[in-house]
């Protein structure tokens, strides 16, 4: 086998149909993408006028774009400051939990594997400012019925809370494997020196858990930056384009609108933009994370 791995021949036919692969799926549709940004074409017939960068200048010179990519990044905090904490929060807890852990498990990881139509159907009822749930539970307390998809106040923080909610389960069971996979010689040592519980979770657990966090972190923003389905199916974009996001925005014009070359202008932006943000954290933050010793 090792003589056969010393042939270039060998590792060329064990590259190339993933190369292929790569290639056709991911590297093509790039280019294309780039291609077609440069021209007013409608996606249906043949004839393709070139614009050079007037789409791009289009799009960055147009306010609503710039609310789309605000209402990423709100994806993107909340994510990063509100639900990556109670993920490591949840993961801590249930890790400790004696019994019925495995059904504990399933309870959160459950919601991740509902369609994304479903959840917004069923968040939609919730948010029903008639007969909804949150309402009816808020009116308890002689507050008046809010709004939720329809005020412009309230919309945006109800997808997130909609989002977070389906997608936090499946980053638990990612950080749970993570604390699962602590030696628990370190606790117990913890422990005989007299550490509380908490304190063996700030001190020993958390800082070991830390690279899986960080990869927690990066899915987030990644998710975030292509976020869609579930704009799409609570309030399509609204009210008044205020929960629009940059997919959302993209799918207007190139389905919609049948500016397919706009449309694909916003898809090379939105990679773009993904691309810096993510390649800053990476550079910044996650590789430090991954230097430190314990």
């Amino acid at each position: 086998m090792n003589k056969a791995m010393r042939q270039p021949l060998t590792y060329m036919i064990f590259v190339l149909p993933g190369l292929l692969l790569f290639i056709a799926f991911f590297v093509y549709p790039i280019l294309s993408a780039v291609h077609n940004s440069f021209t007013s074409w409608n996606g249906i017939s043949k004839d393709v006028a070139y614009v050079g960068m007037s789409n791009y200048g289009t799009a960055l010179t147009d306010t609503a774009f710039w609310k789309s990519l605000r209402n990423n990044l709100y994806f993107i905090l909340f994510s990063c400051f509100l639900q990556v904490p109670v993920i490591v929060i949840f993961s801590l807890l249930i890790a400790n939990v004696k019994r019925l852990k495995g059904l504990y498990k399933t309870a959160v990881f459950l919601p991740s594997i509902m369609s994304t139509a479903v959840i917004g159907i069923l968040w939609g009822f919730i948010y029903n400012p008639d007969i909804g749930l949150l309402n009816k539970v808020l009116g308890l307390f002689g507050i008046e019925p809010i709004y939720w998809l329809a005020d412009k106040k309230w919309a945006m923080l109800s997808i997130l809370i909609t989002n977070a909610w389906q997608w936090t389960g499946f980053y638990i069971v990612m950080v749970l494997a993570a604390i699962l996979a602590v030696p628990r010689d370190l606790e117990e040592a913890a422990a005989i020196d007299g550490a509380s519980k908490f304190q063996s979770a700030m001190k020993i657990t958390l800082p070991l858990i830390m690279p899986i966090i960080s990869v927690v972190i990066m899915l987030s923003i990644a998710g975030a930056m292509k976020a869609a389905d579930i704009v799409i199916v609570m309030t399509k974009g609204g009210p008044a384009g205020s929960t629009d996001v940059m997919a959302t925005y993209m799918i207007r014009y190139a389905i919609t609108n049948f500016k397919y070359g706009f449309g694909n202008t916003i898809a090379v932006l939105i990679f773009i933009f993904t691309l810096i943000i993510t390649v800053l954290y990476q550079f910044l933050i996650s590789r430090r994370i991954e230097r430190l010793e314990y």
